[in-house]
C-alpha cells in the first residue's frame, strides 16, 4: 500500500474526486501532499514599460485580478481537500499543501516533484478534454502517465 501519496491538485471537481478517492481507499497513516502548479503571471502583472500598448495596459489589471482570484480559489479548494482528508481519518500533520510556480510545464513539473520526492503514488483526476482536443493538445494526465518513471500513477475518473 502507498505510504507517500502526491495528489496533483487544482480547484476542479476532478481533483476533489481524486482527494475523495484517496480518503476512501487508502490507509490514513499515509503521508499525502496536495500539489498545485501555478502559472507564472507575476512578470506580466508587474510590467510597466512605456512600450506597452494601451489595450494591454487596460486589460492587464483585469487579467491580474482574475489570476489573484484563481490563486485564492485554489488555496480555498486545497484547504477543503485537507479538511476532507482529516475527516477520513488522515492526520493533519501528515497532509502537506505545496504550491510551485510553473517552470517547464504543469505535467513536467508534477513528474519532477513526484520522482524527486520519493512518492509511491501520484493520484490525479481525469481532465475533461474531448477526444479530438486530447489527441492534438495532449492532457496533463496523459503526459504524466507516459512520462512518470519509478512512481505509480492512479487516474481517478
Amino acid at each position: 500500500m502507498a505510504k507517500k501519496i502526491l495528489i496533483a491538485f487544482d480547484e476542479s471537481e476532478n481533483s476533489l474526486r481524486a482527494v475523495d478517492f484517496v480518503g476512501a481507499n487508502f490507509a490514513p497513516d499515509a503521508s499525502v501532499t496536495l500539489f498545485n502548479v501555478l502559472l507564472d503571471t507575476e512578470a506580466m502583472c508587474a510590467m510597466q514599460s512605456p512600450e506597452l500598448t494601451p489595450y494591454f495596459k487596460a486589460e492587464q489589471s483585469a487579467f491580474c485580478t482574475l489570476e489573484d482570484k484563481k490563486k485564492e480559489l485554489v488555496s480555498q479548494a486545497m484547504q477543503k481537500a485537507r479538511r476532507d482528508l482529516v475527516d477520513c481519518g488522515f492526520s493533519k500533520d501528515k497532509i502537506e499543501i505545496k504550491t510551485v510556480v510553473r517552470e517547464k510545464g504543469v505535467a513536467r513539473d508534477i513528474i519532477k516533484v513526484a520522482q524527486n520526492g520519493k512518492y509511491d503514488l501520484v493520484v490525479l483526476g481525469r481532465q475533461g478534454l474531448s477526444g479530438i482536443k486530447e489527441f492534438f493538445l495532449g492532457s496533463v494526465p496523459q503526459k504524466i502517465i507516459h512520462g512518470a518513471k519509478n512512481v505509480s500513477v492512479l487516474l481517478v475518473g
